[in-house]
């Protein structure tokens, strides 16, 4: 049990860093907005996209368990529909949870976009997710499985408690400097 709690956890943050490292791409090289965290939290990483990413794994990525590349393949206009259903879901509660907490959310350029809702989700995102959902169940979490199996466990539970304190201290402070300072 501890084993897939430590497995699903550093998967969580390993996809919440590269969310951050997406997200942080398209504002300075795509956008050219200049840098900021694009997180609610003080460490470089985006927890939306490492619960999009469980979420991927506990239901559309049951699809492609123990399945034949060949209907993979066939699988893959129902997976990036599935995942771009999902994560724009996910988006949309969390911008009501951000704002909820925080007073806004940090994507409320989607108003920029001619297909939006509200400004919390629009359709040229939605699309790149359904894309990133591909990306990330047919590549990205294979050689994450791949890879974390080679390591031991020893190093695993190192890495598991390192990470797990700073973000448990990264929420700690979040808490302090937004709701009590």
């Amino acid at each position: 049990m501890f084993e897939q709690i430590k497995k699903y956890f550093l998967c969580f943050m390993m996809y919440a860093v590269i969310g951050w490292c997406y997200e942080v791409f398209l504002e300075v090289f795509i956008y050219k907005w200049g840098f900021t965290n694009r997180g609610i939290l003080f460490g470089p990483y985006c927890p939306i996209y490492g619960v999009g990413a469980l979420i991927f794994i506990f239901t559309i990525g049951r699809l492609l368990k123990n399945k034949r590349f060949k209907d993979k393949i066939l699988l893959m206009p129902i997976i990036f529909i599935g995942c771009m259903l999902i994560a724009t879901a996910i988006e949309l509660i969390s911008s009501y949870l951000c704002e909820w907490i925080f007073g806004s959310w940090p994507w409320q350029t989607y108003a920029d976009y001619k297909y939006n809702f509200q400004a919390r989700i629009a359709l040229s995102p939605s699309l790149r997710f359904g894309l990133g959902g591909i990306i990330f169940l047919y590549l990205i979490q294979p050689l994450f499985n791949k890879l974390y199996t080679k390591m031991s466990s020893k190093f695993t539970n190192i890495l598991f408690w390192i990470i797990g304190s700073l973000f448990i201290i990264d929420i700690i402070s979040l808490i302090i400097f937004k709701f009590i300072v």
